[in-house]
């Protein structure tokens, strides 16, 4: 019962339900399961974000190019859209996947194949995609009534009453949970993370499990990007820029360590929620949109805190033990 209390997740859930609750004080609208599920909505694509990242963190490395392989997909498809407006919506998604996946398997080959850590790679082509965003589009947008109407719906399209958005974020959250859980490749992730020399005294290749993030991390980068660009109906030569933050302190709020090897998918979506929440509130309560940054910084630094308390604890408990048998 105590191990079960004291999980990240739970006593993110219990902190969700007080924020909401004391935020509701103020304004008494803000817990309507209305507001909840246009809260959902703006979050969705940050979840997406924040899970391409939770998987570079379990390896313990970084990916700064997730909103620069956002952008630059987005920017690609809205302008192939553009041209070819009729393109089956499937394979609109499919191709958006893929551009994703070629510039994730970029950082994966600098990363897992060349041994370049990967915060200087991802640093690298994060300019790099970014330039591209530029050149391929002159500079310019593309704005809503240069997109097609299927085009713009896709995040909107309804099914069971639930928006597109959430199911495309609710099928790669759990799929990834189901790789991560249950496939061998998954826990060979959580292996390098948590100890990349062990890891591969038992025969685990670092090298290809950092290449496989990378590419499963560009894939989800570019799906989100699709849905950036959908959503807003608009690309732009800046989209989704700041999101690397933002998808970093959400793992951060919901348990994963940066130093790898540990966290779950569920807290990773509960980081993302809360800080979805965070910017809801502060626009119900009409605080000024410049308070954003401060207090996501300051989540993300008692977080840390927080993470690190509890792994220090953590430690204290195992060497008790071991000194116990």
């Amino acid at each position: 019962m105590g191990n079960w209390i004291q999980r990240r997740e739970v006593t993110l859930t219990i902190i969700i339900f007080l924020f909401i609750g004391l935020v509701s004080l103020r304004a008494p609208g803000f817990a309507l399961p209305s507001n909840m599920y246009d809260v959902l909505n703006d979050t969705a694509v940050l979840m997406l974000a924040a899970t391409a990242q939770f998987l570079v963190l379990l390896t313990g490395g970084i990916d700064l190019s997730i909103p620069s392989i956002m952008a630059l997909t987005g920017m690609s498809l809205a302008m192939l859209n553009m041209k070819v407006p009729l393109l089956p919506i499937p394979v609109v998604v499919a191709l958006a996947i893929l551009v994703g996946l070629i510039q994730g398997g970029l950082n994966g080959l600098f990363v897992g194949v060349l041994r370049i850590p990967s915060i200087i790679t991802t640093l690298g082509t994060m300019a790099m995609y970014r330039a591209l965003v530029f050149l391929l589009s002159g500079g310019q947008w593309v704005s809503a009534h240069e997109m097609a109407e299927s085009f713009k719906n896709i995040p909107h399209t309804p099914f069971l009453g639930i928006s597109g958005i959430l199911w495309y974020t609710a099928i790669v959250v759990c799929l990834v949970g189901i790789f991560l859980t249950y496939s061998r490749w998954g826990r060979f992730v959580y292996a390098v993370g948590g100890n990349r020399t062990a890891a591969r005294l038992v025969g685990i290749s670092g090298s290809k499990v950092d290449g496989l993030v990378f590419l499963l991390s560009g894939a989800i980068s570019g799906l989100a990007g699709l849905l950036y660009v959908t959503r807003y109906a608009a690309a732009q030569t800046d989209s989704a820029l700041g999101y690397e933050l933002q998808a970093v302190a959400a793992c951060v709020i919901g348990g994963v360590s940066v130093s790898g090897g540990s966290g779950t998918i569920l807290g990773v979506v509960l980081g993302a929620f809360f800080l979805g929440l965070l910017y809801n509130a502060l626009t119900v309560v009409n605080l000024s949109p410049f308070y954003q940054m401060a207090l996501q910084g300051f989540a993300i630094l008692v977080a840390i805190v927080a993470n690190t308390v509890v792994n220090q604890k953590n430690q204290k408990t195992m060497v008790a033990k071991r000194k116990l048998i």
